[in-house]
């Protein structure tokens, strides 16, 4: 199945943004409106504890899964929020270029929030995401 989402770059703004500024779904497609995947294992326990990093990569693992119940994948997602528990760009920006390298070409827009805690312990990331399909 392939995507049905159609990304839009705006040419009249900076192209310093590493995703589209906008993007469109189908009128017949099925919203999926994700809760934020945490960077949790099987049995609840925060992994990668104190690496950004490494908490943003289970997180797309954990969104990739989530996905995958629902019907979709990867390439369906029309937005993301990263959240990040920190008030340092450089922490962001650890997790954000997880999350970027992840969705390779398919540069969904996306919105990077330093945030003061997340709900679970040690829990440095977490990953909202909206996807749409069309049977």
């Amino acid at each position: 199945m392939s995507s049905s989402v159609q990304l839009i770059r705006a040419s009249n703004l900076s192209d310093v943004a590493e995703y589209a500024y906008a993007a469109t779904a189908p009128k017949d497609a099925r919203l999926i409106f994700l809760a934020g995947s945490c960077p949790l294992d099987d049995d609840g326990a925060t992994v990668a504890v104190g690496d950004y990093a490494g908490q943003a990569g289970a997180c797309v693992e954990t969104m990739k899964r989530a996905l995958a119940a629902a019907g979709a994948t990867i390439d369906d997602v029309v937005s993301t929020r990263v959240l990040v528990a920190s008030s340092q760009q450089a922490d962001l920006v650890a997790a954000w270029e997880v999350v970027r390298d992840a969705f390779g070409d398919h540069d969904v827009p996306s919105t990077l929030m330093g945030v003061t805690v997340l709900g679970y312990d040690d829990q440095l990331v977490e990953l909202e995401a909206v996807a749409a399909v069309t049977e």
